[in-house]
């Protein structure tokens, strides 16, 4: 009941900010600069690093779309929200964007009034569980006490899982991806479950990272992306036309190291409109012509994000799989630029 309670009091004020926001665009070229609600600390997706400053793969797409419209990918404020806080702050203009591993549901476009432009990672809910527990599946988790994050889809998620098994469990809340962490690691709970790549990220910073093993199960479907607000559309387009440039760069073999030189040799219609050296895409946008090279010019196309951040390379050891481009068997696919 507190729950429902809760969505109806935001679907209202979000639809309220929607309609009262309607100039996202325009607020944001006014101030100078782009307000964009992060992790608190998420790694490879949204954290901090040594000197304060935001890096990760959900931060390139804001430092991208800083880059489209202001010019400066450095001009974003990054704003760490939680799980439970993230909603209220995009439904009430204190963020322009939200880019914090937020799942794309039916509750979350139709009674919050929220937009999720594109998906820019598809993901599932997983388990993680110390090796010595000696539990191979999560089907073995019953009588569990479970580790989550309030104020997200996991929770539901869960409750379902464990009742479709005919199984029981003690849930112990937590308020985001670091305190889930410490309180796993401290014992407080058999298992934390969230998203399969926060498990991935959080299993990379532990000191003992060989001693945790994440469950073969995939109980959901989390296709997570950046959203906005409902009755904005113009803001809208922005965001989603900038993070499919970073998926079409990727498609066309435009990359950081070379955009310079395809911008002025490229014979290929599709790349020069991309590049603004063809046509006005720019301009049906209220921004320049070189709106998108600007964005893919920042961390690279779309594979160079993936990889630098929480890709194979990285400790976090993520496979593209689903995020792979259409033509590699994923679904990463961005529409025509015409």
């Amino acid at each position: 009941m507190k729950k429902s309670v809760f969505l109806g009091t935001l679907s209202a004020a979000a639809l309220l900010a929607g309609v009262a926001g309607a100039g996202t665009l325009e607020d944001v070229k006014a101030r100078g600069v782009l307000n964009c609600g992060s992790n608190v600390g998420l790694t490879g997706f949204g954290a901090p690093d040594a000197n304060g400053e935001y890096q990760g793969f959900d931060v390139a797409l804001c430092k991208a779309v800083a880059a489209a419209v202001l010019g400066d990918a450095s001009k974003v404020k990054f704003v760490p929200l939680t799980g439970e806080t993230r909603f209220t702050a995009l439904a009430s203009s204190e963020v322009d964007l939200l880019v914090r591993n937020s799942t794309w549901t039916f509750s979350r476009d139709v009674d919050l009034k929220f937009d999720v432009v594109a998906t820019n990672y598809y993901d599932g809910q997983g388990f993680m569980v110390k090796k010595d527990l000696g539990v191979s599946s999560a089907k073995e988790l019953d009588g569990a006490t479970v580790c989550i994050q309030t104020g997200t889809t996991t929770e539901l998620n869960l409750a379902d899982f464990f009742k479709a098994n005919n199984m029981t469990y003690t849930p112990v809340n937590v308020a985001d991806d670091s305190e889930g962490q410490r309180q796993y690691l401290a014992g407080a709970c058999d298992t934390y479950t969230t998203d399969a790549s926060g498990l991935a990220a959080s299993r990379a910073t532990m000191p003992d990272a060989d001693n945790h093993i994440i469950l073969p199960e995939i109980i959901s479907k989390e296709p997570l992306g950046p959203m906005v607000r409902h009755g904005d559309n113009v803001w809208g387009d922005v965001v989603r036309w900038t993070f499919f440039a970073l998926i079409a760069a990727e498609e066309y073999g435009v990359n950081k190291a070379n955009i310079e030189e395809v911008a002025t040799t490229t014979t290929n219609p599709e790349i020069k409109r991309l590049l603004g050296t063809e046509g006005d895409l720019g301009a049906m946008l209220g921004l320049d012509k070189d709106w998108a090279k600007r964005a893919i010019a920042v961390s690279g196309n779309y594979g160079e994000i993936f990889e630098a951040n929480i890709g194979s390379a990285t400790p976090i050891k993520l496979a593209r799989g689903l995020n792979a481009l259409w033509t590699q068997g994923g679904l990463q696919y961005a529409p025509p630029f015409r």
